[in-house]
This record gives C-alpha cells, sequence and structure tokens, in this order.
C-alpha cells in the first residue's frame, strides 16, 4: 500500500539519488548557477538511518552498500548484513520519479507510487529524512573512499525549505519605547490591532504617530545576544533596523536591505570603512556563512564551525550544486544573494506587542532567515 511523504522529505530523497546516479557534482556560482568549470568526482555517501547508518559506496557502473555503525571517533564499522549492490542508473530512474513528483504534484503530501516505495525498500530506506543529530542530512567522501568525510545540509527548490535561521523566541530583538509615556489603555489599544500579515508594521507606525519612538535596546536570549556579538558588537542594532525595515516597506532580500542599511549608515562609521572596505557587507555575510555552519540562536557559538561544512542546493531544473566552506568567499556571496528575511508566526514567537518589563515598555522583532525561492 501506498504512503505519503512531505515535498521536504522527498527534496532530500531526490538530492541523495541524484548525487548515487550522476557520482559527481558541480560546485554553485554566487548567483546560484553551475560552475561549468568545478565539478568534484562523490565516492562515497554516508547517510543514517533509525536502526544503523548506511554508506553508499559509488564505483562505475553500480552503488554498494554497507550497513553498520558509526563510532564516536567516527570509525565506520560495518555489520554483518550482506551488502547490497545497486546498478547506479536504478537510482537514475528513482530520482527522476521524484523530481515529477515535485514537479507536477500540488500540494505539501504527496502520494507515494508503489514502485518507488518497492525500491526504497530494496536499497534499505526507511527514514525519508536522514535522522542525525549534528544537523547534517547525510556526509560525503570527495574523489576517493578514504577521504574525509564532509557533513552537508540539503535545500530543494522544488520543496518548502529550512531556513538558516529560524526565528523562535531566542530570537527576538528588543526594542526600547521612549518619547512619549503611554497609559495603559493606550498600550492595549496598539496591542489590540486586528491580526493581519501586516499586523506588526500596523503597530510600530501607530507607536510612532501617538509619538512613541522604538529604539534598539538588546537581545532578548542572552546566548543569542553573545552570539550575534561575536560577529560584532554592533551587530544586534544592525540586525534590528533590517528587520524593522523588512516589517515597515516589505523589503525582505538580505542584500537589498544591507544596501539600505549602508545608506543610512546606521552605525554611524567613517565611509571609507563603508565604501572601501564594504563594512556592512562583510559583517552580514559573516553572519550568514555562521549560520549555514552551524550558528544557532539558543546555542554557544564561539566562532568553530559544526559538523556541518556545505550545502547542496537543488535548483527548480533539478540540478544539484554544491557549496562548501573550503570555497568560502563563493559560500557567502551565494547566501548573501539568495537569501531574505521572513516573517515568523508573532504568537508562537511572542513578538510585535508592547510589552512592560521593570517600569518599561518594549516591542520586540523577530529574525528569521531564509533561502529565496525561485
Amino acid at each position: 500500500m501506498a504512503f505519503e511523504a512531505t515535498k521536504r522529505e522527498l527534496g532530500e530523497l531526490y538530492t541523495f539519488f541524484r548525487l548515487l546516479a550522476d557520482g559527481k557534482v558541480s560546485l554553485g556560482t554566487p548567483k546560484a548557477q553551475k560552475d561549468e568549470t568545478k565539478c568534484w568526482p562523490i565516492a562515497l555517501i554516508q547517510r543514517e538511518e533509525h536502526d544503523d547508518t548506511r554508506r553508499y559506496y559509488i564505483n562505475e557502473e553500480e552503488v554498494r552498500i554497507l550497513s553498520g555503525t558509526t563510532e564516536k571517533n567516527g570509525a565506520f564499522l560495518p555489520s554483518e548484513k550482506e551488502p547490497l549492490s545497486i546498478p547506479r542508473e536504478d537510482f537514475a530512474a528513482a530520482a527522476e520519479i521524484v523530481f515529477h513528483h515535485l514537479k507536477n504534484i500540488p500540494g505539501e503530501e504527496i502520494e507515494i507510487s508503489e514502485g518507488l516505495e518497492a525500491f526504497l525498500d530494496a536499497v534499505n530506506i526507511f527514514d525519508l529524512e536522514a535522522k542525525t543529530e549534528d544537523r547534517t542530512d547525510f556526509s560525503v567522501a570527495f574523489w576517493h573512499s578514504d577521504a574525509p568525510l564532509t557533513g552537508f545540509n540539503v535545500r530543494c527548490r522544488l520543496s518548502p525549505m529550512n531556513p538558516l535561521l529560524d526565528g523562535g523566541r531566542t530570537a527576538n530583538l528588543k526594542l526600547e519605547q521612549s518619547g512619549v509615556k503611554f497609559a495603559v489603555p493606550t498600550v492595549n489599544k496598539v496591542n489590540a490591532l486586528p491580526e493581519s500579515p501586516t499586523e506588526v508594521a500596523e503597530r510600530m507606525m501607530m507607536i510612532e504617530r501617538l509619538g512613541g519612538v522604538l529604539k534598539y535596546s538588546d537581545v532578548a536570549d542572552r546566548v543569542f545576544r553573545s552570539n550575534l556579538l561575536m560577529v560584532d558588537l554592533h551587530f544586534p542594532r544592525m540586525l534590528a533596523e533590517m528587520v524593522r525595515i523588512m516589517h515597515l516597506d516589505g523589503t525582505t532580500r538580505v542584500s537589498e536591505l544591507t544596501e539600505r542599511i549602508k545608506e543610512m549608515n546606521i552605525l554611524k562609521i567613517k565611509d571609507e570603512l563603508i565604501n572601501k572596505h564594504g563594512f556592512y557587507e562583510f559583517k552580514m555575510k559573516q553572519f550568514l556563512l555562521a549560520l549555514a555552519l552551524g550558528m544557532r540562536p539558543a546555542k554557544i557559538y564561539n566562532g568553530t564551525d559544526s559538523a556541518v561544512e556545505g550545502m547542496f542546493l537543488t535548483d527548480t531544473n533539478g540540478e544539484v550544486l554544491c557549496y562548501h566552506q573550503s570555497e568560502r568567499r563563493t559560500f557567502a556571496d551565494f547566501l548573501f544573494l539568495n537569501t531574505r528575511f521572513e516573517k515568523s508566526s508573532v504568537d508562537k514567537d511572542k513578538y510585535g506587542f508592547l510589552e512592560r518589563e521593570n517600569g518599561v515598555y518594549y516591542f520586540k522583532l523577530n529574525v528569521k532567515i531564509g533561502l529565496i525561492k525561485r
């Protein structure tokens, strides 16, 4: 009997099958296009399942699949299960079926055909999204199977994509309300504005109309505050202004918002630092790279990259592009040109209202950043 899968699960699965079928991957350009001059051969992909670790060795005509366990030191211990050998062309055919589902079937959940289900069973794939604790989707050895494994995240533009920074209450920034001192009925009036896609902007504009001023104060969570300060001591204020502009005028692209901040010179720094050194762009790229390589709001970040070392991006034509920290400049430029600020749930993440703390009213904004979907 056929089962259902989400498009996000299928996007990861398609990328996995495509890499096994091709045995290589092209590096991406900053504009999310294929770099015709750079292609890395793939010798091995390691993927975690609920029961054990699978290693997929890519040979000339077939993929050899071994099951086993991974030691704490990273060593792989094969189990007594009989290895499987599957023709690479079978993975190519399965990838085409998944691609057809993603491209042509509407909705977020798709019914999997019995044929595809049978193939998944044959290659011992039971978890459509890999189960890992280090946030990697799977790991890859390039050039030869004895090479170090590199952890990757997968993003697929044919499906909803996990954000780089997933909002949440720990990603809230606090603006202090000053100017006119609001009475409680006025605060209630501001907070009572009806729910809508622009409710946060409407509340901020109402505060200004009533004579209030919203000025950056702090990061709500102390760990996230420290993480942002690792980028720059003034970076939280820069980020808060970008989020504010996003709500007020609808600009969402990171590159465009950075240009706005640059024109405003929100940190009041020297022109030489802005124009010759590209200060604002540089700081934003540092932040995006840190997010892509493991920074999280509620986890202490010390500048050391996590197990995630790169990203596979599958475009709307089914082409898989590789971005890796060894190509740091290209990776950073790609993130800068292909990310946007997004709005998270106001109720869930508790922002967009005037709230009183120690006799002072604050208005929180939430930071959520994801890849642009084309």
